[in-house]
């Protein structure tokens, strides 16, 4: 099966097909629309042959169906028909967590993606748990408010980093997992990396977004020790 992979961003909308290796991408914002996702995507996708489409959607997802408005785009998303818009059978996951599942190990996993806001998922001996810890009251705002983009470009990159430290410390505290994924583009600013950590990837959405058709979606059949943490280069 030829899988379509959409990873929709606060920033960005990224593509990726089975058997492509190099993925495609168009600007998004806060004015895009899910009509003008769907007619963007197909536009790039022109000359690849798919047989049904992933899409991680940066919002909560309920039994294949956004729920909520996205917070960093336009509106319309909640009752748009995808699969007549895509022209193919549709799976939409969490954005964070088809990342996630993309960079998944084994084990107890949380990850977390430092992007234009936070996304969050945690995933279980293969199970997928989407969560929304980004709009949790923390200190004076949110979560988001302390490690998101714009904290990022209001508080620079040393007070930035130091909230990233204390959100991971509280997060791993909660949830005690094996280890913990720091993934989304702002990854890349970390110095270093919080105990029982490994950076992520960008990329890692689009295997996730291709394990979600396979038969058997995540890897259950082993429990695969964490790879090693490695640093972060400071920039």
């Amino acid at each position: 099966m030829n899988v379509l992979v959409i990873d929709v961003g606060g920033s960005h909308v990224k593509i990726r097909a089975t058997g492509q290796k190099v993925e495609r991408r168009m600007d998004s914002g806060p004015t895009m629309s899910a009509e003008q996702m769907a007619t963007g995507a197909r536009a790039l996708a022109k000359g690849w042959k798919y047989d049904a489409v992933s899409i991680g959607y940066p919002g909560p997802v309920v039994r294949n169906r956004p729920v909520k408005e996205p917070y960093n785009l336009g509106k319309g998303w909640v009752d748009f028909n995808y699969e007549k818009a895509l022209g193919a059978p549709v799976k939409i996951v969490n954005d964070a967590a088809m990342q996630a599942l993309g960079s998944y190990q084994g084990g107890k996993m949380l990850f977390l993606g430092l992007g234009t806001g936070l996304g969050s998922t945690l995933i279980v001996d293969g199970v997928i748990v989407p969560m929304e810890l980004a709009h949790l009251p923390y200190r004076k705002a949110t979560f988001e408010d302390y490690v998101g983009e714009r904290a990022l470009e209001r508080d620079g990159k040393k007070k930035w980093r130091k909230h990233v430290a204390d959100v991971v410390a509280r997060l791993v505290a909660a949830f005690e997992p094996d280890e913990v994924v720091l993934g989304g583009g702002n990854s890349r600013n970390l110095a270093d990396l919080p105990p029982r950590s490994r950076l992520g990837n960008n990329a890692d959405a689009f295997p996730g977004g291709f394990r979600l058709w396979e038969q058997a979606t995540a890897p259950k059949t082993a429990r695969r020790k964490p790879a090693p943490s490695r640093k972060a280069k400071g920039r």
